[in-house]
Order: structure tokens, then sequence, then C-alpha cells
């Protein structure tokens, strides 16, 4: 069989395992996984599905949950105006958010939407990777995706991380279908490409491709890697080519052929068209996204990163919530580690694939450890979109195992690891009782009591579920009201005291709401001085959160 210098099998050579003589001698098992296919795909996804919205309103909304809600609740305009003021975040998660809760506001309502966005991504997945590499591919890397713990976990909250990984996984699956529909750089399918793709199909990847990477941008700020990942991909490669590597269309040493290079050079000009569209449509939001930044940067709550971070992220992708003792998470990770090497090793004779893979999974964890180095950004969950790659990796290597039962022992092990992850997850991962607190505050509170919110936002929260029991009763922040200072989280000093003190003046009874004092009270002003005026009657903890009495006795 006649190859081109970089190894690659020419077009014939993939349209010949196309052929009609071919399917039609193939072995049966092939054909039953073809026809089941799309049953197969139903069913994952419908696991997926369940895993999601299983207990989903079991837990109340915490912090982050209920400040969603929050937003949710204002008008759009106002809506706008808070973020650009006191939130890190962009409009598209919020905008849904508040047509969503229409439904209803209750927490299970609230979250569904995320639970929606998490299991419209596995079809997604299967979709990636079987343009790929094949249907077995594909169908492992949904399964895998539909048990992840970490991703189960996320689309159970009231925010925007499973929407995130959507948008990032339509606008891949749009850029694969590009590449492979011009065959760039030796970026080839196990499926046939046609030298004549038709214009509309490539003009519906086109556009998808953009308004996926807009919306994935404006889904969360740190998605500006995404577009880098993408391009550095997409640009690396053409580079590549041009530069005469050993690369499909190329003859060592030699010059391009004529024939390969007229559409490489056309999907270079559609590709920088897309960077302006995808540009144009983010751009109404880059003033507030240089506003919140420059915010983040003046100040932000995340510690800097280690390695320790970074490897734990990438296991958290991986089976998050494992119960496992060290040794045997470290022997799970290295079962993982060689899957993932499998996977490398199933796409050696596609290099494109490697670096197509590589490149969106490394990119975000380098890009956000560099802006680390000034300010501290570094969060799982915000790389949930990374999460993918790794996946297709290690459905590719199952399928690198070739002998059956190895690939189903293989895909056991995924799913007992993810199982007892999930166990895990259900039972014992705790939230902030917020619901329980305001309950038990609203039981034994007085009318002429006065409750106060150390770290000032934790009122929303806190109201969310006070809201319930009809009771009036004053409420304050400390250091200042609610949003006062146009920030999100004020810290309290010595300066704040005196007001401190005129609030609880003329109350024989002060409820302190003490939650998240390691970053507002960090000096622990706020105990010492209600103490000096009243007596501390007693401590009520909750996960997350304390409740004190303070009065005359």
């Amino acid at each position: 069989m006649r190859r081109l210098g970089s190894g690659f099998h020419i077009q014939d050579a993939l349209n010949c395992r196309e052929a009609p003589h071919y399917r039609d001698s193939a072995r049966p098992a092939q054909v039953w996984l073809q026809r089941a296919t799309p049953f197969v795909l139903l069913a994952i996804t419908a696991l997926g599905g369940f895993l999601r919205l299983y207990q989903i309103g079991s837990k109340g909304l915490w912090l982050d949950e209920a400040f969603s809600v929050w937003l949710g609740w204002q008008p759009v305009g106002q809506m706008l105006s808070w973020l650009i003021r006191i939130d890190q975040h962009p409009p598209l998660y919020y905008l849904l958010l508040h047509v969503w809760m229409h439904l209803g506001d209750d927490a299970a309502t609230v979250r569904a939407l995320s639970a929606l966005c998490g299991t419209l991504t596995i079809p997604v997945i299967y979709l990636l990777g079987r343009r790929l590499a094949d249907e077995k591919v594909g169908l492992l890397a949904a399964l895998i995706l539909a048990v992840s713990p970490f991703h189960v976990r996320f689309a159970q909250e009231t925010r925007m991380y499973t929407l995130l990984a959507l948008y990032a996984s339509l606008a891949l699956y749009a850029l694969a279908r590009l590449v492979s529909g011009y065959n760039v750089s030796g970026f080839k399918l196990s499926k046939p490409v046609t030298p004549d793709v038709k214009p509309e199909t490539l003009r519906w990847a086109w556009l998808g491709y953009v308004i996926f990477t807009a919306a994935t941008l404006l889904s969360h700020n740190t998605a500006v890697f995404f577009p880098i990942a993408t391009n550095l991909f997409v640009l690396g490669l053409h580079l590549v080519r041009v530069s005469g590597r050993h690369v499909a269309g190329f003859r060592p040493g030699g010059k391009p052929k004529t024939s390969n290079l007229k559409p490489e050079t056309r999907f270079l000009r559609n590709w920088l068209i897309a960077q302006a569209g995808v540009l144009l449509l983010w751009l109404p939001w880059l003033p507030a996204f240089v506003i919140q930044s420059v915010g983040v940067y003046r100040e932000f709550w995340l510690p800097a990163p280690t390695w320790r971070t970074i490897i734990g992220a990438v296991g958290a992708f991986l089976s998050d919530f494992l119960p496992l003792p060290p040794a045997g998470a470290c022997a799970v990770g290295v079962l993982y580690a060689g899957l993932t090497l499998l996977g490398l090793v199933y796409f050696r004779r596609r290099p494109a694939h490697i670096a197509f893979l590589l490149v969106i999974f490394v990119t975000p964890f380098v890009g956000e450890w560099l802006v680390s180095l000034r300010r501290p950004i570094f969060y799982d969950r915000t790389l949930i979109w990374a999460s993918l790659p790794l996946y297709l990796l290690l459905a590719a290597g199952m399928c690198q195992l070739r002998y059956r039962p190895y690939t189903l022992a293989a895909a056991l092990m995924v799913l007992t690891v993810n199982a007892l992850s999930l166990r895990e997850y259900y039972a014992h991962f705790e939230k902030e009782q917020w619901d329980d607190a305001a309950a038990f505050v609203a039981e034994r509170v007085e009318p002429d009591d006065l409750i106060l919110f150390n770290a000032t936002w934790v009122q929303i929260p806190f109201d969310f579920y006070f809201r319930f029991y009809n009771r009036s009763v004053a409420e304050h922040g400390v250091p200042v009201d609610l949003f006062d200072r146009g920030i999100l989280e004020p810290k309290m000093t010595k300066d704040d005291l005196p007001r401190l003190r005129a609030l609880i003046r003329g109350h024989e009874r002060v409820w302190l709401v003490y939650s998240h004092d390691w970053y507002t009270d960090p000096q622990g002003l706020i105990p010492p001085v209600l103490e000096e005026e009243l007596d501390l009657l007693d401590r009520w903890d909750f996960y997350g959160l304390q409740v004190q009495l303070y009065g005359v006795r």
C-alpha cells in the first residue's frame, strides 16, 4: 500500500475500508454494534441523566448557588449591572437561569438547568469520539462522562460549570468536523472524508464553531483559554504543514503538493474569519470583562496553586470523592495513567488527533497556572471542559486493549471506581446548611431581635430560606450592609467597629450568623465586640456556618 511521507495512509486506502464489500464482510459483532449504537447511547444518556437528577434537591442551596438564584430574580438590566459591579462571571448562565426560574425557584428546579446541560453533553462527547475515532470510542467516552462524579456534582449545582462544558464540547465537535472536512494537516478519521465535502455542511460547522465558542466565552471568564487552545492547535498544524515537516500531504524535504495546498489556504482564511466572528459576538462583554478582571487582580480569595492542587484537579476529573486510602487511590491513579498512555498509543498513526486532545487538555491548566503566578485563579471547576479530551483518551485506551475481555474489564474498573465515588458523594458530601440554620433561628427569634451577618452576602442564602417563615426582624451586615461598598465580600477592620457598636445598642438580643470569617473577619473582631456589650448566651454549629446568640442574662 502506498504511503505518504508522514506514514499516513492515502485517502484511497481510507475509502477502501468503508467500501460496500468491506462492510458486507464485517464481523457480526461490528455490525451489531453499529445497529445497537443509538440504543446504547440512549441508555448511557439516560443513566447520566438519572445520576444527575438523583437526590438533586435533597441538600440546601449553598452560598454561591443562592447568589445565582438572587441574580436570577433580578430584572435583566439590574442583573447585568450587579454582575459588572460585584461578580466575576459573564451573563449567559444567569440569563438562562432567569428564564428557567419561571418554572420555580426551589433547589431541585434551579439545579435542574445544570443537570440538563450536563446530560446533553453526554451525546456530544459521543459524537466527538466517533468523529475522532469510531463508535466504540465514542460510546466509552460517553459512559465515562455519564458516571463521572465530578460532572455529577456540578450538574447538581446552580452554577454555570456544566453549561460551560456543554458549549465547549459543541465547539470542539464543530472544530473536529471542520478540520476533518478539509482533511487539514493529516487530521483523518476512521470514516472516509470525501474530497467533495458539501459546502452547506461546512457552513453549518463554521457557524456552530463561532456561536458555541462565543457561548463558551460568555459562560465563564476563564474560558478565554478555550479559543487560545483551539488557535494553538489549528495554527500550529498549519505552521507544521507550511514548514514542510513530515505531515500528510508532504514529501520529506520537498514542497507541498499543489492539490493539497488550496484547501489548507482556504481553511486558514475561513479560520481567521471565524475568529473575527467569535470576537464580534464576545465584544459587547469585553469592557465588563476588563472591569471584572481588574477587580479579581486587586483581590481574590483563591490561594496560590501548588503541584498538589494541579494533580488534585486531574484526580477530581477521574474520580472525585474516591473513598480509598492513599495506597488504593495511587493504584487507581496508576491504572488511569496506563489507560491514558494506551489512548495515546491508539492515536499513534494520527498525531494530529493527539495534538488536538493534548492541546485542549493542557492549555487551560497552563493558562490558569501562569495567571496564578500574579493573581491565583486556578480552580478545578473552571477547568471542567478540559476533562473532555481526558475522557476521550481513556476511552481510546480501553479500545487499544483490543482483546474484548480486557476492554470490558477496564470499563468495569472505571464503573466500579466511579460507583464507589458516587456513593460517597450522595451519602456524605455536604453543602452549607443555610436551610437548617434559617429554620432554627426562625423558631427562636423575637420581633425586637437583631440579626447580624459577618460576611454580608451570606444574608442572601440565609434569607432565601428565612423568607418562608414570615418573621419580621431587623437584619444588618457587618462591616456594611449588603453591597453598600459595591464589592461582594468586604473585610472587617477596626475602623468598622464603631458602626457595629451602634447597631447593637438598644437590642437586648443579637443573633450573629458567622460564616466565611477566615476571609471577611480574618482578625476575629466581631465576636469580642459583641461580648463587650452583651453576654454570649449560646452557640450552634451548622455545616459551613455558626449561629451565635448574644443577650442580657
